[in-house]
């Protein structure tokens, strides 16, 4: 659609890992990349100050959650999300395809979009794919996403197939209105098309054949970590890097825990997003070095270690694990505040790491290790 945004830089000699660089107006983003989630242009419980320190290059809002509130149109009239929010860096909006799919017994689908019922105040909306880039051109954000049909698990290849030509009509009507419709707030904004097909190789590869032809700037694989084995999820993700174009960038949505970020990268995928670093903090679960640490047990009550002695984010320069814990058990928000600011910083370490090991072509045997530890009860 228009001058291709990424870069590849390289690709790991002995495998699919890619080291590559994402170019927007807000700011240049190192792939591989973790996205924080602000769904509400916020990320819980941190400000903007935060996302600087722990370094964090990109985040994500969400369509349907600024549609309903505060409003695009008004957002618009703030200057766009990153003066609305604060934040000058680089943003990306999901669509709210997944948002409205959700919505089981408050929507319907047809060809023309999705009619759903609010779950804020019950009023009726509807969402075309005119309609939602419209709103992600109000919205302002540098990567906005393609309105989709997420197909579920399991699935059929008849109600897979049938989820997925919604989705290819969809994304050709989207990308019609955007030619006829250029960006509002003085920046190009970078359009990724998503592919579908559930766990039907024969779809995925229809998916991105038809996508080829429509020539997005990036390419997102939808419909995964949606119920289907880990190992099934890295299989359809491999599958379809094979025949991703090379240079476009690779976005898996919603996923998911630190190791699971290493086998998807080691599979060719560049950019992902989850809300799980933000919701496992607020649970009392920590990533860290030496392997997932839940800090909300007994034992760590009177513990004067960091929640990861390796970790430089503010928490673990600051606070120990028994302070960590007393916080949790007295509901006090800033356990949670802080217990996220790691988590996300050790997200966003891990991805520098991943750059690094690329760079100098021993990922794999790396992220091997790494996948082994990560995946430990830490003490």
């Amino acid at each position: 659609m228009s001058s291709n945004p990424f870069e590849l830089l390289k690709t790991s000699c002995h495998g699919k890992a890619r080291r590559g660089r994402l170019r927007t107006s807000h700011g240049v983003v190192e792939t591989p990349i973790f996205m924080p989630v602000g769904t509400l242009a916020s990320v819980k419980g941190l400000s903007v100050r935060d996302l600087r320190e722990i370094k964090a290059q990109i985040i994500l809002a969400n369509t349907y959650h600024l549609y309903l509130r505060p409003g695009t149109e008004l957002i618009a009239k703030m200057g766009g999300v990153q003066k609305f929010m604060g934040w000058n860096g680089p943003m990306l909006t999901d669509s709210g395809g997944f948002q409205v799919w959700s919505l089981k017994d408050f929507r319907r689908i047809t060809e023309n979009g999705v009619e759903f019922k609010s779950l804020l105040d019950g009023s009726r909306h509807k969402f075309t794919p005119e309609s939602v880039m419209k709103a992600q051109r109000e919205i302002g954000a540098d990567v906005i996403m393609a309105f989709d049909e997420c197909t579920p698990y399991p699935s059929t290849v008849d109600e897979a197939s049938h989820s997925l030509d919604y989705t290819l009509r969809w994304t050709q009507r989207a990308m019609e209105w955007l030619e006829a419709n250029p960006p509002i707030h003085g920046y190009p904004q970078y359009f990724f098309g998503i592919v579908q097909g559930g766990m039907h190789k024969e779809l995925r590869k229809k998916s991105i054949d038809a996508l080829k032809e429509l020539a997005p700037d990036g390419y997102a694989m939808g419909g995964l970590s949606v119920g289907e084995p880990v190992e099934l999820m890295y299989e359809i993700a491999d599958f379809c890097t094979d025949y991703l174009p090379e240079d476009r960038a690779r976005y898996v949505m919603g996923v998911g825990t630190p190791w699971n970020l290493l086998s998807l990268i080691a599979r060719g995928v560049d950019m992902f997003d989850c809300i799980l670093p933000a919701k496992n903090a607020q649970d009392g679960l920590v990533y860290t070095s030496r392997g997932v640490l839940r800090y909300k047990n007994a034992k760590f009550a009177d513990d004067e270690r960091p929640l990861d002695p390796e970790c430089d984010c503010y928490c673990c320069r600051h606070y120990s694990r028994g302070y960590l814990r007393h916080l949790f058990k007295s509901k006090e928000p800033l356990g949670w505040t802080l217990s996220t600011i790691h988590n996300l910083r050790f997200y966003l370490h891990l991805m520098e790491q991943a750059r690094f090991h690329i760079e100098s072509d021993d990922y794999e045997s790396w992220a091997k290790d790494q996948v082994e530890i990560l995946q430990r009860e830490a003490e």
